[in-house]
């Protein structure tokens, strides 16, 4: 066996805050590099000055580090709720990585980790990954995408952020991809090594892959967002496979929130706290009562692009992948399902359509015509017609104040006792096959609260799919079951509020993979319409996204096909 230790260039392109930094500093400070001669190479594209002072305290510290200016002078806009990425930023760090891999080439390094530079590492996960003897393998870490939603890693089995098992050709049903799905997250939550399609942002990547010809250039004929997506698919022809360490789940500080965690992951990872790596969440914490490893992922500031950018999505601990229950004998008379809905001035728009196809499967509805100046509520009652509908006309829209009009629509709501209430807009449809499947998820028992992905239509037959526009990879509440002893409490917000009480996954919650269709975008003209509609209620984008909105207005989208 050599006497050599083995040599690792562990690399970051940085742009930080410095409190989040100055953790990740620390974190490398505290590596086990035990038989490693590990130098380090920051590309420094910080605009926080304090942040490239932090980055020059480290070398003068540590001695074996280089840093080199980035010559950008580019903005990355983060916040609480996400992180904004675009193409030229994408590309930007995809460059600043191939730039490592050259270094890590040029000085015959044994391995290159390729670090973001907001996760807080084990002390043992680099010499953890080295001793895997793989070419490329990634650390796992969990994050919240958007608050208050279900932990996801950033790893993934195939395409874009699919986390099942599916063989090329192979045809699942809904239960059957379902049942994968959930298998897959429980297969992560255990201490192990496990093949996957995709991975990143904590990537120990060997000489022998980087020989091969690895990189983070595009390749043009794939249309994915991110770099690393096109780096894995480049292992992939290149006969790479690509592997996940759970053992050492690092703590990744998405948000400033995230810092609160520090202490605690540094003191049980240290020792301080008897906690065997891998058996308790890092993320999650005793804040969340967890029992498996559930934490942070994804790739932040520099983080990742490929990460999926979501709304509401239920916490990954109290929510499972919705699966058939055992056979047993269908009730003579299925629950009540009331559809919620507030209309204003739909006549020439989608409502003719989406009420068509709600009357297959609603038993009642409540509907609020907020101001109508056409004939919207004459074709709700001529489309419902011989079912139980009550409608409330607003002589004065309250649109301005959705708090208001969302709690207005819920009062009338529980007046009719309901069972179950299906909460959607005038412009939003399931897709064909729900009529078939809602008798059984009314009839299920395990949840009363059902979360559904929406795809955000940009013509007829193709839905919009980048980091502003990207609401199908996430689960949000549409389904609930009325209980009227549980005390229902609303976000009071102007805007964005949200449809249903923000208390709702108090109640035990299930993820089904039936997608809804959001119309609403699908024609010019009222994108249009709601841009202005945004930037007069909201111009500063103080309850939504502001960089979204501009959006709206771009004249080349990626658009996806849609499949029924």
């Amino acid at each position: 066996m050599s006497d050599q230790p083995t040599r690792v260039l562990l690399g970051s392109p940085i742009h930080q805050k410095a409190t989040v930094l100055q953790h990740f500093l620390e974190s490398l400070g505290r590596l086990n590099s035990e038989g490693i001669q590990l130098d380090f190479f920051f590309i420094d594209d910080n605009q926080d000055e304090q942040s490239s002072e932090l980055l020059k305290a480290f070398k003068a510290s540590t001695g074996n580090v280089l840093i080199q200016p980035s010559g950008y002078n580019d903005t990355y806009i983060r916040n609480d709720t996400t992180h904004f990425w675009n193409s030229n930023l994408v590309w930007k760090v995809a460059a600043f990585k191939n730039l490592m891999i050259q270094r890590a080439q040029i000085l015959s390094y044994d391995y290159l980790l390729l670090l973001d530079s907001d996760l807080i590492l084990y002390p043992d996960t680099l010499s953890h990954l080295i001793s895997t003897e793989k070419d490329i393998i990634s650390e796992v870490f969990w994050t919240q995408w958007q608050p208050d939603t279900m932990f996801q890693p950033q790893v993934w089995m195939h395409d874009e952020y699919n986390q099942w098992d599916q063989l090329p050709g192979e045809n699942l049903s809904a239960e059957e991809v379902n049942r994968r799905f959930h298998e897959f997250i429980n297969r992560l939550q255990v201490p192990g090594i496990y093949e996957v399609g995709g991975l990143g942002a904590c990537t120990l990547i060997s000489k022998a892959a980087i020989a091969k010809g690895i990189s983070y250039n595009p390749v043009k004929n794939i249309s994915f967002w991110g770099e690393d997506r096109h780096f894995c698919i480049r292992a992939a022809a290149l006969g790479i496979p690509l592997f996940v360490d759970t053992h050492y789940p690092a703590l990744h500080l998405y948000r400033d929130s995230d810092l609160s965690k520090v202490d605690e992951f540094v003191q049980r990872t240290s020792g301080e706290i008897d906690t065997p790596p891998g058996s308790e969440p890092e993320s999650p914490s005793a804040q969340e009562e967890v029992t498996k490893p559930e934490e942070s992922v994804g790739l932040e500031s520099y983080g990742s692009p490929d990460s999926p950018v979501g709304s509401l999505q239920p916490p990954l601990e109290d929510a499972q992948v919705l699966e058939k229950e055992p056979a047993t004998p269908v009730p003579l008379k299925r629950p009540k399902l009331t559809l919620a809905m507030i209309v204003k001035n739909e006549a020439d728009r989608f409502l003719r359509q989406v009420l068509e196809e709600h009357r297959k499967y609603i038993d009642e509805a409540v509907i609020i015509d907020d101001g109508s100046t056409d004939d919207t509520a004459d074709i709700c009652l001529e489309v419902l017609a011989g079912l139980p509908v009550t409608l409330i006309r607003n002589t004065e829209s309250k649109f301005s104040n959705e708090y208001e009009l969302r709690t207005q629509l819920w009062q009338e709501v529980i007046q009719t006792e309901p069972e179950w209430i299906l909460t959607l807009d005038a412009d939003e449809v399931f897709e064909n096959r729900f009529v078939q499947e809602v008798d059984e998820l009314l009839q299920q028992t395990k949840s009363d609260l059902l979360c559904f992905r929406l795809y955000d239509f940009w013509n007829e037959n193709h839905y919009r799919d980048d980091q502003y526009w990207s609401s199908h990879h996430s689960f949000r509440p549409f389904l609930l079951r009325y209980n009227k002893d549980l005390n229902y409490t609303w976000k009071n917000s102007p805007q964005h509020c949200g449809r249903l009480p923000e208390n709702v996954f108090e109640v035990p919650h299930q993820l089904s993979l039936l997608r809804i269709k959001h119309l609403g975008w699908s024609k010019q003209q009222f994108r249009l319409e709601k841009f202005a509609r945004y930037m007069h209620l909201d111009p500063e984008g103080q309850y939504g996204w502001k960089e979204q909105y501009v959006s709206i207005l771009d004249e080349q989208p990626h658009l996806v096909p849609w499949v029924e």
